[in-house]
């Protein structure tokens, strides 16, 4: 996926700022119980722009993780309004999976790179095109589990 000139170099890490902010939300996505409560109250619109940074997503994968256009996005983000619980629910494991690929790959280029490739363990699905529904998201995160305990999928 290459980057555009609103995003960031494939090989940027995430700012301070939001590694922090990040790091509290990926321990929610660990938590089952604790990820539904989050989800429920919703997440800020603006997370989605985060994720897309994080990801290096372009604006047709951004639109079909969220299944909202742009143009709705930035609008919501605009409105400080915040995001539909099942919306939220997927920002948040999206969060947890960025969390978790930066602790199995080290780097973020490393990474991303994994994500889209078919990957062996996915039935050569390309795992970031998984990340479109709340169940692709766990797979991947599944597939993140085995590679960390030795199955270099």
């Amino acid at each position: 996926m290459p980057a555009t000139a609103q995003q960031p170099p494939i090989t940027a890490p995430l700012p301070a700022a939001l590694r922090k902010k990040w790091a509290a939300w990926g321990r929610t996505g660990q938590d089952a119980y604790a990820l539904v409560m989050e989800a429920r109250k919703g997440v800020p619109a603006a997370m989605a722009f985060e994720v897309a940074a994080a990801y290096q997503l372009q604006t047709p994968e951004l639109e079909a993780i969220y299944e909202l256009s742009t143009k709705t996005l930035r609008t919501y983000s605009q409105e400080n309004r915040v995001l539909s619980a099942a919306r939220s629910e997927k920002t948040l494991k999206i969060i947890s999976l960025y969390q978790r690929g930066m602790e199995v790959f080290g780097e973020p280029a490393a990474f991303l790179r994994w994500l889209a490739k078919p990957a062996h363990g996915l039935d050569q699905e390309v795992p970031l095109r998984l990340l479109e529904t709340s169940g692709g998201i766990d797979l991947v995160a599944e597939e993140l589990a085995r590679i960390a305990y030795g199955d270099l999928s």
